[in-house]
C-alpha cells in the first residue's frame, strides 16, 4: 500500500514534469505570440492567461512568461495581473483531466503504448516531434502514476476513515478545516506541485478514503501552497518579478480566503450543480470546487484591478532604468522570451549608445560623465552576452539560434562602437572648418534622429522598441549612410595625401584630417551593422532571416578600414 502510494506519487510528478517541459517547447514561440498580440487589457488577460496554462499545463510558464514580457514592456503590469489570475484559473484543469481520464475513463491500460510511442518519437525525431514525445511520455506516466495512487488509495480507505484526519476530533469545524487547509499547504511544499498534491486527494476521494469536505479543505491549502514557489522565483529577481510573485500570492490568498468563508455554501452549491447535470461522483465535484472557488477569485479581484495594481507598484516601486532590469534570471527558462529580453536590453543599449553618438559629435570630447556613461554601456552589453550563453545550456529551436547570434553579433558592434566613441579624434577645429567633415557628422546625425526621439522605456510602456520596424528602418538609413562615409573616406584619403605631396597641405593636418574620417567610418559602420543585428534579432523577422540564410558570413566586409 504504502508502496503503490510513493510510486505513484513519483511516477505521477515525473509525468508531470515531462509534459509541462514537452508543451512548454511546443507552445514556446506560441506563448510570446499569445500574450503579446491578443491581451488587450487585464479581462482578455484573463482568456488568454486561463488558455495558456490549460495548453501548457502549468501555472508556473505562463507566470515565468509574463514577468519576461513585463520586463520588457511588452505587457503593461495591469494586463500582466489579468494574465495571472487567468492562470490560476487554468491551472484548474488539472484537476479535471484527473477526474475525468484518470478515474472516469481509466486511461492507465492504455499509457504503456502512449509512453511507448512518445520514446519513440523522443528518440527518432528532432526538434517539434521530439517535444511532442516528451509530452507523450509525460502524458502515458500521469496515468501510469494515477492507477498506482487510485490502488495505494484502495488499501490506506480499510485502515483509515475520515475521523482519523488531523483535527477531526476536536470538536471545532473551523479548526478542523484550519488544519486541513495547513496539511494541503504543506503537501504542495513537499511534492513541489499542486498538481501532484491535488491528484493525491482526487484519489483520496475517489476511493473514499476522505471526504468531499475536508478534501475541498485540503485543496484551499495547496492552492496557497503555490505562494512559496512564486516567492523563491521573485527573490533576487527585478521589480516586475516580484510585482507579478506579490500579485500571485495576493491572489491566492485573497482566493483561498474567500473558498474557506464560503466552504460550506460553496460545497452545497458544488452538489446541488452536480445533480443538476447529473456528475455527482466525488472527483468531479472536487474539481468542480477547485474551479469554482478559484473564478470567485477572479470575479471579486477583477473589477478592482488597477487599485490593486496600484497598490502593489507602492509596496514595490521601480528602482533602475538600466537596460540590465530585463534580464531577469527566471525567464532563462523559456527561450523565446528569454530571447525577448535580451533583444529589448540590446534595443536600450543601442538607444542609449546613438546618444552618447550624438552628444560627442555635437562636441567632439568626452567629459568624465560620459566616459562614466560609455563604461556603464559597455558593462551592459558584458551582462547581455553572460545572459545570453546561459540560454546555450537549454535545447533550443534553430530559430532562437539564429536569434541569440544576431544578437551577439549587434552587442559585438555596439561594443566596438563605444570604443571608437570613447576616443574621438583630438582635432576639434575640423570639425566645423572641414566641410567634408561636417557633412559626414550631419549624414549620421540625421540617421539616428528617429533612435534619438525614441523614449526609454519603463516597465508599464509598451513604445517602438517592441517592434523590428525601427530597426529595420534604421539600418537601412545607416547602410547608406555608412557606404556613403566610407566612399568619401577613401575619396578623401586619396586627395588628402596628394595635397600633402604637391605642397598645398600640411603633412600633419592631411594625416589628422584621414583619422577624423576612418573614425567617423567605423562609428557609422558599427551603428549600421548594430542596427541591422537587432533588425533581424526581433522574432517577426528571425524566422525569415533563418529561412534565407542570413548569417555573418554574409556580411559586407569594412572596406580598408582595418587596414589603417
Amino acid at each position: 500500500m504504502t508502496m503503490a502510494l510513493i510510486s505513484g506519487l513519483g511516477i505521477f510528478l515525473l509525468g508531470m514534469i515531462l509534459l509541462t517541459d514537452g508543451l512548454k517547447s511546443l507552445a514556446g514561440e506560441a506563448l510570446r505570440r499569445i500574450l503579446t498580440r491578443a491581451v488587450r487589457g487585464p479581462v482578455s488577460g484573463v482568456g488568454w492567461g486561463a488558455l495558456v496554462t490549460a495548453l501548457v499545463q502549468s501555472s508556473t510558464a505562463t507566470t515565468l512568461t509574463t514577468i519576461g514580457f513585463v520586463s520588457a514592456g511588452l505587457l503593461t503590469f495591469a494586463q500582466s495581473v489579468g494574465v495571472i489570475f487567468g492562470a490560476n484559473l487554468g491551472t484548474t484543469s488539472t484537476g479535471w483531466i484527473v477526474s475525468q481520464l484518470g478515474f472516469k475513463v481509466s486511461l492507465g491500460s492504455y499509457a504503456p503504448p502512449i509512453v511507448l510511442l512518445g520514446v519513440f518519437l523522443r528518440l527518432i525525431f528532432k526538434s517539434r516531434l521530439s517535444h511532442a514525445g516528451t509530452a507523450l511520455i509525460g502524458f502515458g506516466l500521469l496515468f501510469i502514476g494515477i492507477d498506482l495512487l487510485q490502488s495505494g488509495m484502495g488499501g490506506l480507505a480499510d485502515r483509515f476513515t475520515p475521523d482519523d484526519l488531523p483535527g477531526a476530533a476536536l470538536g471545532s469545524l473551523v479548526l478542523s478545516r484550519l488544519i486541513l487547509v495547513g496539511v494541503g499547504f504543506l503537501m504542495t511544499l513537499i511534492m513541489f506541485s499542486s498538481s501532484a498534491a491535488m491528484a493525491t486527494t482526487l484519489a483520496a476521494v475517489a476511493t473514499g478514503t476522505i471526504g468531499l469536505d475536508q478534501a475541498a479543505a485540503l485543496i484551499i491549502g495547496q492552492n496557497i501552497g503555490t505562494t512559496p514557489k512564486a516567492i523563491a522565483a521573485a527573490l533576487g529577481g527585478s521589480s516586475a518579478a516580484k510585482r507579478t510573485a506579490l500579485a500571485h500570492v495576493l491572489f491566492n490568498l485573497t482566493a483561498g480566503a474567500i473558498a474557506f468563508v464560503l466552504l460550506s455554501p460553496l460545497i452545497a452549491f458544488v452538489r446541488w450543480f452536480g445533480a443538476l447535470v447529473n456528475a455527482t461522483d466525488t472527483p468531479t465535484l472536487l474539481a468542480l470546487f477547485h474551479t469554482i472557488f478559484n473564478m470567485l477569485g477572479v470575479a471579486l479581484l477583477l473589477p478592482f484591478i488597477h487599485p490593486f495594481c496600484r497598490i502593489i507598484e507602492r509596496i514595490l516601486p521601480e528602482k533602475t532604468t538600466s537596460a540590465t532590469r530585463f534580464l531577469d534570471p527566471s525567464v532563462t527558462e523559456i527561450g523565446p522570451v528569454a530571447l525577448e529580453a535580451a533583444y529589448r536590453s540590446m534595443a536600450q543599449v543601442l538607444t542609449e549608445s546613438a546618444g552618447h553618438t550624438s552628444s560627442i559629435l555635437n562636441r567632439p570630447r568626452t567629459d568624465p560623465k560620459l566616459l562614466a556613461s560609455l563604461k556603464q554601456s559597455a558593462d551592459d552589453i558584458d551582462t547581455i552576452r553572460k545572459f545570453i550563453h546561459s540560454l546555450s545550456h537549454s535545447a533550443r529551436a534553430e530559430a532562437e539560434i539564429a536569434r541569440s547570434v544576431s544578437l551577439l553579433h549587434a552587442a559585438d558592434h555596439t561594443q566596438r562602437l563605444l570604443g571608437n566613441l570613447a576616443d574621438p579624434p583630438r582635432n576639434p577645429s575640423l570639425w566645423q572648418s572641414d566641410p567634408v567633415i561636417a557633412h559626414a557628422i550631419a549624414s549620421i546625425l540625421k540617421a539616428i534622429q528617429p533612435l534619438l526621439s525614441t523614449p526609454q522605456s519603463s516597465p508599464n510602456q509598451q513604445h517602438s522598441l517592441s517592434t523590428p520596424q525601427l530597426f529595420d528602418t534604421i539600418q537601412h538609413d545607416l547602410e547608406q549612410t555608412s557606404r556613403h562615409i566610407a566612399q568619401l573616406r577613401k575619396d578623401e584619403r586619396a586627395r588628402a595625401l596628394h595635397q600633402a605631396a604637391a605642397g598645398g597641405l600640411d603633412p600633419d593636418a592631411a594625416v589628422k584630417r584621414i583619422e577624423a574620417m576612418l573614425w567617423l567610418d567605423g562609428i557609422a559602420y558599427h551603428l549600421w551593422r548594430s542596427a541591422h543585428k537587432l533588425a533581424i534579432a526581433h522574432p517577426l523577422t528571425a524566422k525569415q532571416s533563418l529561412d534565407a540564410g542570413e548569417s555573418e558570413q554574409a556580411e559586407p566586409a569594412k572596406v580598408e578600414i582595418d587596414a589603417h
